[in-house]
């Protein structure tokens, strides 16, 4: 029997105020792609709140004390390509230690389905802590085939990030994958004729990359 994963909405106000600025359709590429790193960074710090801890003796300038530092299992941030890898390296701000592992999904335009073209990771996934990061869960289709494509290669834990979330996506992914955990900046209203979040950002990989 699995422990079922959570849903969260993480509602801090720095995340809020910083997920408004990218929001507008008038911000630019470069404003973009820095304020999606500064909400991903502010994102981890939640999203690590409960990894384990142990005991350390430490030799500080004046006494011997015993403290804290993580423990546990490595951790490895797993970008959705292509629009995840704008949330890289503000994780790696706080986890400078993390392997990074790819997976390559594009979308059929007409299903709305995710077609895999990509993966490479580190080794023993099994014994780590994966962290997949992309922008937008909207039908849920990638989300899905991310964390299938981890699980076929032994991961046992696994967490889901994005920045905006539909309803629709959160149901599917949880419906595929009870056992993960699911953390956003925000929850939408509901996807459009087309796949889209509404209100959502638009396509968070051309916003990234300047490109359409």
């Amino acid at each position: 029997m699995f422990e079922m994963g959570k849903f969260e909405v993480l509602d801090h106000p720095l995340i809020q105020h910083k997920l408004t600025i990218i929001r507008n359709k008038n911000c630019g590429t470069r404003e973009f792609r820095e304020v999606v790193n500064e909400i991903a960074e502010l994102m981890v710090y939640e999203v690590c709140r409960d990894m384990p801890l142990e005991d350390v003796k430490v030799e500080t300038p004046v006494a011997t004390a015993v403290e804290k530092r993580l423990t546990g299992k490595k951790v490895v941030v797993v970008p959705i390509l292509r629009a995840g890898l704008g949330m890289v390296d503000g994780v790696l701000e706080l986890l400078p230690a993390a392997k990074v592992g790819h997976i390559g999904m594009y979308r059929d335009e007409e299903t709305l389905q995710p077609h895999e073209y990509f993966v490479k990771m580190p080794d023993h996934l099994d014994k780590r802590e994966m962290i997949i990061v992309d922008p937008m869960l909207a039908t849920g289709g990638s989300a899905i085939a991310a964390v299938d494509a981890l699980k076929k290669r032994g991961a046992k834990s696994i967490r889901f990030v994005c920045l905006v979330a539909a309803p629709e996506g959160v149901k599917a992914l949880r419906d595929a994958h009870p056992d993960i955990d699911v953390y956003a900046a925000a929850l939408d209203d509901h996807l459009n004729e087309n796949g889209y979040i509404v209100p959502g950002l638009g396509d968070a990989g051309d916003r990234l990359f300047g490109t359409k």
